[in-house]
């Protein structure tokens, strides 16, 4: 129903309300039964076990759980052999708890939402002033507003005094609305522009009102902004994808060399059992059991040095998708701006302009007294000693500058006491106070729109000159408030206080705006040399949002602005097609929001979305990225995010990305490793049970080459610094594979490399006599373990730069070397001590066969070190961000 379009008389009619008498409590009990509470419907929260579930269908889960299911029947069969079903069942223990208490802040958006709702509120009920709880409202409540009260239900206005209201919550306008009880045209009508409306959700800023309910709960337009959140759903982030896409791969080389080595055994005849055991130790080879492991503590380092940069992040997988961000859609109000109105340009009669961080003579020191004199808002001191400014955000802007300007509107208004008001009206457009002048008679004080403003005869003469100078003004987006003055003798009484309203002189005009913040412009330039498109989306006004963008870089010649009711016009498949020719979009709704995000996403791109107030919830849980303000964002827009800015900075946003980059680059470095060596062991399988060699290692001593020698070494990575040129380069598009720039090659080169090394190493200890060692099965088997994990720990040293490894200092990543180093200790210890080597299948390496393992362990290192050195850097890369990457 669009009320607005409504008369009073016909509001009240369908709604059987009564403005005297208000409902009766039959009535209101019969509406409680139809309507139900004046409440948010929330959302099933999902259960523990739903969670755990989620985690569980991870693919690289999936075949560990099954790895693990057939090792414990298989220990269970032979009597022995539990170490590696325990193992396995540890690293999926580990993996689960650290994703559950990661990412285990359930949505709160709904409850925040109804946390919007003033608790209690005022109704005329039975003809008598009740304070109700806000939950018991019903249509057809008559309920009474006064500055201050936070509108409790949507309701359209019967009768109005003065009345203000903020509805930038809502409507993103920084501006409180001006509000009246007449009856608007027939038409749709946009949320913003229904002026005899007043919505659940915002505050009520100066005046009062008597009103009827008309929607309540998820009617509401809060109530619909809840309905968006819950009907909008994160699809996977971009990392998710790609590495969703890297284990399905894995699996289906795990799948397919299990089948091959089965059938060659049984083709040969060998034992069944024996080949689902190589079944097994082919799936845990096949599956980097600590890449879920050192994915989530690089997501969870980078959250942590993001709170030092003043980026609290929600969700762990937004650190990754944050790096990969191509375009950030922010919000106007709060985020570009201060959100609050500031005075920047003032003109006297006959003078030049001046700007507020101007010295003020006296003359216009004493303009501003005047104004200030004119206006309502007052300073208060909170509990923390912060001086708040309570009233319109136009007089609370005078008032500031005021106090700028070290001046007290206390002292002001003894000078000057008011001793008549005129108050303000959206029909007039300007109110009128009366001062006690100090010399003697009164000043009549007229404030408000140039063009409503009675001048006299002499200030009309020069209209134009005045004109010019509020278009001025008005070119650069701000807007205009003029002050028309002028002395009288005597007070008229007060039915002929109008009459004052007339024959004013020209006193001057002021020209105010939200500003923008002073550290925007440079986070812009930031994310431009980075590859990101920054996009204005706003309620506010076309021209203003526009002068805007343009003063802090956003909007160029070449773009455009855009407002919503064009945009409404537009098709999905329009907006997608000429998507990248605008870039600021004015007054807009929330779900034009969520279109601009998706047809963005459409086009491949990674959508972060900043915003601070609830009209911004759906879109910030819709993008890629939610990222909502710390300071000035309501809970709800805190609660549908993935990460908030405690300092409400858009330059923090820039450090973000950064952060984002270098974890996005450490996981295709964590990648590089471990594929590596998982891959290099599948192989080194496949081949020896192909050539006939039998089981090259068993699978507890994959399982401890996969801990000692990858996993361990391998969270260091998530440690490694970043790339000088890191924000130099393009973001990473939503469809570009983890092993672009070469990282396939690299892979498949040093796979070969470490795999050859091993199955030699193992040929020289079960069949080549060296000095006077002895060859045998278990001493090839215990040479290849050792060549193995070696390998595998110097390969780390390889991973972390495209330069020779010398050249990279040690110190930016101690832990790295330390780990190395105490890995490698730890396989010598279990290749010489036998008490500790023995149970686990292995033997004390003879002396003489030591050498061979060590020339054999560093060769894939100096191979790759002098390729390195040959190849050209499109070739061969840092698997990280660079100047080079496109």
């Amino acid at each position: 129903m669009r009320w607005y379009e409504k008369s009073k008389n016909q509001v009240l009619e369908l709604l059987d309300g009564n403005m005297t008498w208000g409902l009766s409590r039959e009535s209101v009990r019969e509406k409680q039964d139809k309507y139900g509470k004046n409440e948010f419907v929330k959302g099933e929260k999902p259960s523990l076990m739903k969670t755990i579930f989620h985690h569980l269908k991870d693919v690289s889960t999936i075949v560990l759980i099954i790895a693990a299911i057939l090792s414990l029947m298989l220990a269970l069969r032979q009597g022995e052999g539990f170490i590696e079903p325990l193992v396995i069942s540890a690293i999926i223990v580990m993996n689960l708890i650290l994703a559950i208490t990661q990412e285990g802040k359930a949505e709160k958006a709904l409850e925040s939402l109804a946390d919007l709702n003033s608790p209690s509120c005022f109704v005329i009920r039975d003809g008598n002033r009740q304070e109700i709880d806000t939950g018991e409202l019903v249509p057809g409540d008559i309920i009474l507003v006064e500055t201050g009260s936070l509108v409790p239900a949507d309701a359209r206005i019967l009768e109005s005094n003065s009345l203000m209201v903020d509805e930038s919550s809502l409507t993103g306008e920084s501006e409180a609305s001006e509000k009246n009880d007449e009856k608007l045209p027939e038409g749709k009508v946009p949320v913003a522009a229904q002026s005899n409306m007043i919505f659940s959700g915002c505050l009520v800023t100066a005046g009062n009102a008597s009103a009827i309910v008309t929607d309540t709960g998820m009617n509401t337009q809060m109530g619909k902004i809840a309905g968006f959140l819950e009907s909008s759903k994160k699809g996977k982030t971009p990392l998710q994808q790609r590495l969703d896409k890297v284990g399905k791969n894995i699996s289906i080389v795990a799948v397919i060399s299990a089948v091959i080595l089965f059938f060659a055994g049984m083709i040969r005849g060998d034992n069944f059992w024996s080949m689902i055991m190589l079944a097994v130790t082919l799936a845990v080879a096949a599956v980097p059991e600590t890449l879920s492991l050192i994915v989530t503590l690089s997501l969870s380092n980078g959250v942590k040095n993001m709170v030092q940069k003043n980026a609290l992040i929600r969700k762990l997988s937004a650190v990754e998708t944050l790096g990969n961000t191509s375009v950030i859609c922010s919000d106007k109000t709060g985020t570009l701006t201060q959100n609050r109105m500031s005075i920047k340009r003032m003109c006297l009669n006959g003078e030049n302009p001046v700007r507020d961080t101007d010295r003020f003579s006296d003359k216009q020191t004493e303009f501003l007294k005047l104004l200030a004199c004119a206006s309502n808002a007052v300073i208060q001191v909170d509990d923390e000693g912060k001086q708040q400014y309570i009233g319109d955000a136009t007089e609370s802007a005078i008032i500031r500058l005021l106090s700028d300007k070290g001046m007290d509107k206390t002292e002001i208004e003894k000078e000057y006491p008011r001793v008549a008001e005129i108050p303000f009206s959206s029909e007039r457009k300007m109110m009128t106070v009366v001062v006690r002048a100090p010399k003697g008679g009164f000043i009549v004080l007229t404030k408000g729109a140039l063009d409503r403003i009675p001048f006299n005869r002499r200030e009309a003469e020069r209209a134009k000159q005045i004109q010019r100078l509020h278009d001025a003004f008005a070119q650069d987006a701000l807007r205009v408030i003029a002050l028309g003055m002028r002395h009288i003798d005597e007070l008229p009484g007060e039915s002929e206080l109008a009459s004052l309203e007339q024959n004013l002189d020209f006193a001057g005009i002021i020209g105010l705006i939200d500003p923008p913040r002073a550290e925007a412009a440079e986070a812009i330039v930031k994310a431009e040399k980075a590859g990101i498109r920054t996009i204005m989306i706003t309620g506010d006004h076309a021209a203003t949002a526009g002068a805007i963008a343009k003063e802090i870089g956003i909007l160029s010649a070449e773009q455009k602005v855009i407002t919503g009711a064009e945009l409404e016009e537009m098709t999905d498949e329009e907006l997608e097609s000429s998507i990248e020719a605008y870039s600021v979009y004015a007054r807009v709704a929330p779900a034009d929001k969520i279109r601009i995000v998706e047809a963005w996403q459409k086009k491949g791109d990674v959508v972060a979305m900043t915003g601070d107030g609830v009209n911004d919830a759906p879109a910030l849980k819709a993008a890629d990225v939610g990222i909502a303000m710390g300071k000035a964002g309501t809970e709800v827009a805190k609660n549908a995010s993935d990460m908030v800015l405690t300092d409400d900075n858009f330059a923090t946003i820039v450090e973000a990305v950064h952060e984002g980059r270098k974890v996005y680059s450490n996981i295709r470095k964590t990648i590089y490793f471990l594929l590596v060596c998982n891959l290099s062991e599948i192989f080194v399988m496949l081949f020896a049970q192909l050539a006939g060699w039998g089981v090259l290692v068993t699978p507890v001593m994959l399982l401890l080459i996969n801990v000692l020698g990858d996993g361990i070494p391998g969270l260091q990575l998530a440690k490694e610094q970043s790339d000088m040129k890191i924000m130099e380069s393009k973001p990473v598009k939503r469809s570009e594979s983890l092993f672009s720039g070469g990282l396939l090659q690299v892979i498949v080169q040093q796979t070969v490399l470490c795999s050859v090394v091993v199955l030699v190493a193992f040929y020289i200890g079960a069949y080549i006599p060296v000095g006077t060692g002895e060859p045998s099965l278990q001493m090839g088997q215990t040479l290849a373990f050792l060549v193995l994990g070696w390998t595998s720990i110097l390969h780390i040293f390889t991973v972390r730069s495209r330069v020779s490894m010398f050249k990279r200092s040690l110190s930016d990543n101690p832990m790295l070397a330390v780990s190395a180093v105490t890995m490698m200790l730890a396989l010598v210890v279990l290749c010489t001590v036998p008490w500790i080597g023995e149970p686990l299948g292995l033997t004390v390496i003879d002396t003489a066969y030591w050498g061979a393992g060590i020339i054999l362990s560093i060769l894939p290192s100096f191979v790759a070190e002098i390729k390195k050195h040959f190849d050209n850097r499109t070739v061969y890369r840092e698997y990280e961000y660079s100047s080079d990457h496109a």
